[in-house]
């Protein structure tokens, strides 16, 4: 694994850090928070998957 690979990965990870906090805060509701988080691990799975294709 080289730099071009672990830059980014900490990048995303700080990224969720930040917005973890606020996400769970507005989605108190079990429903409501596994729906939102299903989606968002879509999105984050569709765009690695795409970056992998690119690069």
């Amino acid at each position: 694994m080289g730099l071009e690979e672990v830059i980014p990965s900490i990048a995303l990870i700080l990224v969720l850090i930040l917005v973890l906090p606020a996400f769970i805060k507005s989605n108190l509701k079990k429903r409501v928070f596994f729906k939102n988080l299903g989606i968002w691990g879509i999105i984050v799975l569709v765009l690695m998957i795409f970056l992998y294709f690119i690069f």
